[in-house]
Formats: structure tokens, sequence, C-alpha cells
């Protein structure tokens, strides 16, 4: 499984897809893991989709099709999706007779675009602008105008006279004395709404200042990259988290654990990347056993480095276990190969815009194919990693092959570690106890232990049946044999697989909102109703709480009217 978050500016909420699964289109590849939307169903690919590799395909044998059904349209849990922004549903007027004027019959998959307008059931909508617009084009149960589940999310009622570019000059009536006009109390009906960079920054605070979300600052906390710099082995320099995992793992445990990993893969870089995140392996002040948290913190990391990157081959001179951290780059793939994964590249579609793609000489963009221990994946987990490890989203989408070859092929493994990807916690939470199930959580059968982080890594395909697939076999079998040579404590009460166990859903304890996104709702306060403010949401948008300044941001985006003063 590469891990293809969903990631934001400085936030990889480690997520493999958009929150609404995309039309599925049989022109084109779906790498494993990707969801799509079909006949109103979500499917997940087990493994790659070629074209014309239909969900609907007709198959004897489940083997036979690449795609597992996970949602069903009718009465069925679809993929998360973003919380209604207005508390009641917009309704629009009773029935009128069919607008005038040649508008479009909505169309369910048509790819609509910003301020496209449509005719549907007599009544005129209009696509909404921003983030929102690949929902136009959503399965009809979910986004048709008018009678979707979620269609305001999408669309917005527009009545004729909106639409009328031939103002009626009313009748001339007489004209009075002037009089002189009293200032308006507020500047907005003139100069756009006014909004204050301190209010801004109050209003960020305050959202982000829980104790769920301190708690997650402080685990995606980061070392400054010149200090990382400086991290060799056994130096008297090192972080203190450096410093414990140097004294459970030396260099020789590290070539003994990984005697056939492919060269990029040096200690020193793995002792940077723990640097790179002060939490990881890190103190606690509460009482907690740090030692203990770390060590099984590396058995839970390193039996899922040898299921993603490992050999598999079990005529080796050494056990599968200690097989890990073969591959580096993608089976297949080069730094010169083209189309990798930049399918969202497209300078049309929000991704592209938000983490614009690297290009070779000649103008085609960059491959953005697995990379690293965690084989890193696409523009969009790219870019806002990019951003959390340097602070620009240049520096990895023009230069890829730097997960591949530096000390970020192991941090970006890392760095999923500590991020949360909502609704799932993340493991390092898992591990030290931060994350404790809630009653959905439990109705779920999602309890602490190894097993659960399975579900957080590749869930979708290994959890929820009734029989341990093979690929959480062998995690529960590295996991053994890593717990056994770091001398952790496995109890005969931990769940290591699982099988049964439901997705994580927007009601567990995991589902902590950490995008912004524009507040639809109204307003008492500003002249024309508009909220001119941001709130946080599940789903993956271009802002990020956990990126300072990006609230301001978001309403700058959403309200271009508003001037914000100093």
């Amino acid at each position: 499984m590469k891990l293809k978050t969903v990631i934001s500016a400085i936030c990889i909420a480690v997520s493999s897809q958009a929150i609404s699964a995309e039309l599925y289109d049989n022109h084109k590849n779906y790498p494993g893991g990707s969801q799509v939307s079909f006949n109103g169903n979500i499917y997940e690919a087990k493994w790659w989709a070629n074209p014309d590799q239909s969900p609907g395909a007709k198959v004897a044998n489940p083997w036979e099709t690449p795609w597992e059904l996970i949602a069903e349209g009718d009465g069925a849990t679809p993929p998360p999706e973003p919380e209604p922004q207005p508390e009641e549903p917009v309704t629009p007027p009773a029935p009128t007779p069919a607008p005038e004027g040649d508008y479009a019959n909505y169309a369910e998959g048509t790819r609509y675009q910003g301020g496209d307008i449509v005719l549907h059931e007599n009544k005129l909508y209009r696509c909404k602008s921003g983030v929102t617009v690949p929902w136009c084009a959503g399965a009809a149960w979910a986004y048709a105008p008018g009678t979707g589940t979620a269609w305001f999310e999408a669309w917005e009622w527009v009545s004729e006279a909106d639409l009328n570019d031939d103002p009626v000059t009313p009748e001339p009536t007489p004209t009075p004395e002037p009089t002189p006009e009293p200032e308006p109390e507020n500047p907005s009906t003139t100069d756009g709404y006014r909004i204050s960079q301190a209010q801004l920054d109050a209003t960020e605070a305050s959202l982000t200042d829980g104790p769920v979300l301190s708690a997650v600052k402080e685990a995606i906390r980061t070392l400054d990259n010149a200090l990382v710099e400086q991290v060799t082995p056994l130096a008297d320099t090192n972080p203190d988290n450096v410093k414990r995992v140097e004294g459970i793992i030396n260099e020789a445990d590290w070539n003994y654990m990984f005697p056939k990993r492919a060269p990029e893969y040096t200690y020193r870089h793995f002792l940077q990347a723990v640097a790179k995140f002060p939490a990881f392996c890190g103190n606690y002040d509460d009482g907690r056993d740090a030692e203990a948290i770390c060590r099984k913190s590396l058995a839970t990391m390193f039996a899922h480095f040898t299921q993603e990157t490992g050999g598999h081959t079990a005529h080796w001179d050494v056990p599968q276990w200690r097989q890990g951290l073969v591959h580096v780059r993608e089976m297949g793939w080069n730094e010169q190969m083209r189309g990798g994964y930049n399918g969202e590249c497209n300078p049309d579609v929000w991704q592209g815009q938000t983490w614009p793609c690297g290009t070779f000489a000649n103008g085609e963009f960059k491959s953005y194919f697995g990379r690293g221990a965690k084989q890193l994946s696409y523009n969009y987990n790219y870019g806002p990693f990019s951003d959390a490890m340097f602070g620009t989203v240049r520096t990895l989408l023009d230069k890829p092959e730097l997960v591949a070859d530096t000390w970020l092929n192991l941090a970006s493994a890392v760095f999923f570690f500590v991020y949360p990807q909502p609704p799932k916690p993340s493991m390092l939470h898992v591990i030290d106890g931060t994350w404790q199930p809630n009653n959905s959580d439990l109705a779920n059968n999602l309890t602490p232990g190894f097993g659960v982080t399975t579900q957080i890594i590749n869930g979708g395909v290994e959890c929820g049946g009734t029989v341990e697939v093979a690929q959480s076999l062998n995690r529960i079998d590295y996991y053994s044999n890593f717990a056994q040579y770091l001398e952790v404590r496995v109890p005969a009460t931990e769940i290591l697989g699982c099988k049964g166990m439901k997705q994580f859903d927007a009601a567990g304890a995991g589902a902590t909102n950490i995008y912004w996104e524009k507040d639809w709702g109204w307003s008492a306060d500003t002249p024309d109703g508009a909220a001119y403010a941001c709130k946080l949401v599940s789903y993956q948008t271009p802002f990020t709480a956990f990126k300072a300044g990006d609230y301001g941001r978001c309403v700058r985006k959403n309200f271009p009217d508003v001037q914000i003063t100093e």
C-alpha cells in the first residue's frame, strides 16, 4: 500500500483520496487503494486496475476483478462527505414553469465547471466555484441539484432574475433636494467588508486551541533542518529522542534487521528522520513510560516497513521479517519515466493549482510514483510534505527524487506515523494511549493494539473480513519478530489482527476536523449576510489548521471582496 494521503500544507493527513470518490472513468488506470463512484456505489481498487476494467463487470470469482464494493448507494453509508454547511438545506421555491433560455439539463457524471448553470426539474442551479466543483459531477443520489442528499454542497439555486443582464429602468421620480449623505457605519457596502488581521489571528487561535488539536500539534512538531543535518550516530549533540533510539537500536542492529535494504536507507538517515519529529520516541511528562512506547513504536513501524517495501521471498538467506526496505522506488519506475501518478497536476483542478507540479525540460510533468519507506505518491502528497519539511511546496514538487535519495526516504514514513488521517487517529496516538476508542469505535471493533494500526494503513483492503488476509498475517508475523528482538512486551490480550474491524467513521474518537473551508452560514452582523469566516472540516482543502495563517488565507480565498486591515 502506498502512502497516498491527501494532505495539505503542513499536514499530510494521509488520506488516499479526496473526500468524495471520483466518478469512474473507463479511460484511466487506477492504482491499488483508489476509490471511485460507479452507478451510485463506491468501489476501492484492491490492486492496479487497467482502463475498461469496470467496477460493474460481472465476474465468477472475486479475484477476477480488481474492485471491491465498500459502500452501496441505497441504504449504505457512503464514503465520508463534507458535513452540510447550512444547518437547514436551502429549499428552492415552489415549482414554477420551466425557465426561459437555453440551459442544458443536468446529467449525472458530466464534468461541470464552477459557474455552470443547469436545468433540473424546472429549476436552475449553478455549480459552486472552489474546492467543491468536482462534486457537481458526483453520483446523482448525493449531488443531483435540488434532490441529492448533499446537493447544496455542490450547487446553489438561482432565479431567472439573477441571470437578467438587462436591469429594469425604474420610472423617473421627482428628485429631492440633495442632502449630505451620512458616513456609513460599515464600509463593506462600498469598498468591501473589513476584518483586521488581529481578528483573523484571534479566531484562528481560538478554533485550534482545544485539547485534541493541541495534542496533534505537539505530535507533529518538527526540528529545524539545519539541526537535522547535524545528526550523526553517537554525536553528543543529537536530540534526546534520537539518543533514546540509539540506546535501543545501534548501527549493528540496523544492519541485522534490514540486511537486504536498498543502500539509500542508511542508519544515519533513520536517525535524521527521527530527529525531524521530536515527539517520536520523545518524552512524556505525565508518567507514561517513554522507552516502552518507543520500543513498541519501532516494532510497529518496522513491521509495516517490511510489508510495504519488503522482499517477501521465501528462499532468501534471511527470514522474511528481516527483508524490509528493499524498495526505495516503486517497482518498475525510474526518475526519467513520464506519466507517473500525475493526473492531478492538471492546472484546471484545485490540486494542480495548490500543488503545481514540476516539469521536465520538455514541459512534461514530473512523475510522483511511490518513493521511500511508505511509498509517498501523488503531487497532493509531495507538495504538503515538502511544505512541512522545507516551508515551500516547490522543493519536492520540483525534485521528487529527494524522497528516495535523502533522509526524506525515512522521514516520510515517520511523518505518516505521527500524523492523523481523520477519521483515523495517528499510529503514535494509538500506541502511546492518547487515542482512546469511544462507543462508536468499540462498536466497530476498533481497539488499541497492533491490529488497529493495520486498519489505519490499509484497512479498506486487509481488514473487516471473517478471516485474516495474507497481508495482515504477514504484518502480525513481522511485528511479533520485531517485538521479540526489541524486547517489547506483547500482552496476550493485544489484538494483533484486524479481521472483523470496521473502518473508522465520523463518529469515532479520531474524527478530528483539521482543514479550513468556507463558512457558508448566514451572519446578522454583516451587510450582505455572508459569514466572512472559515470553519474546520474533515475533508481536504488547501488550508490546514496546523499551518499558522491558513485561516486568514482561507478567508481571503473564499471572500475575495474582504479587506484585511492591520
